[in-house]
């Protein structure tokens, strides 16, 4: 049988430190700070509910991170 696979690790990074910021620049912090994907969605954007570690999602509305979570 095949182990299980473990998932990767994710930076120990607050998703609120990034709200307020500009979008590129707080992009530009995320990578840096070891996230793997990076996603900017506008306001109300339709997404899948899935997790996927080492993702960080933001809201972007007027070039500014409104809210930003994991996943």
């Amino acid at each position: 049988m095949a182990p299980i696979p473990t998932p990767p690790a994710e930076p120990q990074d607050s998703p609120d430190a990034y709200v307020g910021l500009a979008a590129d620049r707080a992009e530009r912090l995320a990578r840096e700070r070891g996230w793997s994907t990076v996603r900017a969605l506008a306001p109300g954007t339709i997404i899948t509910m899935e997790y996927r570690a080492g993702r960080l999602n933001f809201e972007v509305e007027d070039g500014r991170v409104a809210r930003a979570w994991k996943g």
